[in-house]
C-alpha cells in the first residue's frame, strides 16, 4: 500500500478559478476548511464558515490562511460557483482512497441517490451514481446522473475511476447490466448484483445453474466413497 496522502497537497493542485488580483486566502486552505466542516456535518456556506470561525486561529494557521481571519459565506458561495467540481470531488476521493487498506476496499457498493434539497420548483434535483467502500463507510467516486443516460451507464464511468481489480462490486437490480458485468470482469473484479423478475429469462438461468450446483453436491455426496 502506498503512503497516504496529504489533504492539503491534493487540493494544492487544484485549478484556482479565481482572479490572481486581490486574493486574500490560498485557494487549498479554503478547500482543506470546507472539507473538514463537511466531514463534520456542515451543509452550508453559512455552516462552514461558522466552522472556521469557531475553531479559531490554531487551525487556520495549520490549514494555510495567512491572515488571522477565517473566510466568510460570501467567500465560498463565489468559489463553488466558479471552482471545477469533478477535479475537487476526484482530489478528495483520491486522498480518502490513499488512506483506506485493501480490506476496507475488498467490497465496493454501486448506490444512485438524489440529492435531498437539490429539486428546484419544476427542476429535478440533483441525481448521483457513487462507488461506495462499504467496510469504510467512504466514497470513493461519485458521478452526476444527467437526463440523457441512467445509473447504470454513469456506473460504467465510475469504473474508470475506481481501480476493482481483486474487489468485489456490489449494486441493486439496476446494475445487473451485461456490459457493466463484462467491464467488471475485464478489469479483474468480481461482482454481486441483485436480480428480480423484470429479468425474467435472467432469473430463470441463475435458478437453472443453481439447481445443477446441487444436484452436482447430492450426485457427489451420495457417490464419495464410506471410510
Amino acid at each position: 500500500m502506498s503512503s497516504p496522502l496529504s489533504l492539503l497537497d491534493v487540493l494544492a493542485d487544484l485549478p484556482d478559478p479565481r482572479h490572481r488580483r486581490g486574493l486574500r486566502h490560498p485557494l487549498p486552505a479554503l478547500l482543506g476548511l470546507a472539507v473538514l466542516a463537511m466531514l463534520t456535518g456542515c451543509k452550508s456556506y453559512q455552516a462552514i464558515a461558522q466552522f472556521g470561525r469557531d475553531k479559531g486561529f490554531a487551525l487556520a494557521r495549520i490549514l494555510g490562511f495567512r491572515r488571522g481571519k477565517t473566510p466568510t459565506k460570501a467567500t465560498y458561495s463565489l468559489l463553488f460557483r466558479r471552482l471545477d467540481v469533478v477535479a475537487f470531488e476526484a482530489a478528495v476521493a483520491r486522498w480518502i482512497a490513499s488512506r483506506l487498506s485493501e480490506e476496507e476496499r475488498a467490497v465496493i457498493a454501486l448506490d444512485g441517490k438524489t440529492l435531498r434539497g437539490s429539486r428546484d420548483g419544476e427542476l429535478p434535483g440533483q441525481h448521483l451514481v457513487a462507488a461506495y467502500a462499504v467496510a469504510a463507510a467512504a466514497v470513493l467516486a461519485q458521478l452526476r446522473v444527467d437526463a440523457k443516460t441512467n445509473e447504470h451507464k454513469a456506473a460504467l464511468q465510475l469504473l474508470g475511476l475506481v481501480p476493482v481489480r481483486g474487489r468485489i462490486v456490489t449494486g441493486d437490480a439496476i446494475f445487473c447490466q451485461r456490459d457493466l458485468c463484462q467491464a467488471i470482469l475485464a478489469d479483474g473484479g468480481d461482482y454481486v448484483f441483485t436480480v428480480k423478475d423484470n429479468q425474467p429469462s435472467l432469473a430463470i438461468d441463475i435458478q437453472a445453474g443453481l439447481s445443477w450446483e446441487e444436484q452436482q453436491r447430492q450426485r457427489a455426496a451420495f457417490f464419495s466413497p464410506r471410510r
